[in-house]
């Protein structure tokens, strides 16, 4: 599995830019914000912008069996470390949840593909894979992680999953959790000192 440095080191460079550029676009809801119904008076956001997410939020596209599996998922492909939180710690599942009602050409897929990974874990489990042991369910992702390896017949398995990382990587890394785990820093305030005393001793000027 890509694991987090992995996702951080060549995952995100994979991720889809229509998927990142709709997660982050201003009538967005970071998902942090979205399960505690904030950012609805956004400054510089139109009316229309604000109804709309409201509407988005209020409705409901995955069932409690799908937005389960899709939590095992989540973790899995960006589990909790000494470093940082789980993706569900991050709500990234309901960051998948407002997505998929947001770019509807996510929802057949994700519905397809878990609908597709039930009926394989039925044929090799009889159970479903949210109700397979652990193992079952590693097993059952290794099969479909690794699209250059796939084997025949599991390709749809292979883009879902592929899909799924996607998205779950595109939530992570939009939260202040997954921020932070990039260590990404930006633009902050800093005290001036002067110049360092090597580099003045460097150009005869220590005495100056």
């Amino acid at each position: 599995m890509n694991r987090r440095e992995s996702l951080k080191a060549i995952g995100l460079t994979a991720i889809s830019s229509a998927v990142l550029l709709e997660a982050c676009k201003p009538g967005a809801v970071p998902a942090g914000d979205k399960a505690e119904g904030k950012g609805a008076a956004e400054p510089g956001r139109e009316a229309f912008e604000v109804e709309r997410d409201k509407a988005l939020n209020a409705a409901k596209f995955f069932d409690a069996h799908e937005m389960a599996t899709i939590t095992i998922l989540a973790d899995i492909i960006i589990p909790k470390d000494a470093k940082s939180g789980s993706a569900s710690d991050a709500k990234v599942p309901d960051f998948i949840e407002f997505i998929v009602k947001d770019i509807p050409e996510h929802q057949i897929p994700m519905r397809g593909g878990l609908k597709w990974l039930d009926i394989q874990c039925l044929n090799r489990y009889q159970k479903t894979f949210k109700e397979a042991s652990q193992s079952q369910q590693i097993e059952m992702v290794e099969e479909i992680a690794y699209p250059k390896k796939v084997k025949p017949g599991m390709q749809q398995g292979a883009a879902f999953f592929s899909l799924m990382r996607d998205l779950t990587a595109s939530g992570f890394f939009t939260t202040k959790m997954g921020i932070d785990d990039l260590g990404y820093v930006g633009n902050v305030p800093n005290k001036w000192t002067g110049v360092p005393a090597d580099v003045l001793k460097q150009y005869g000027m220590e005495n100056v």
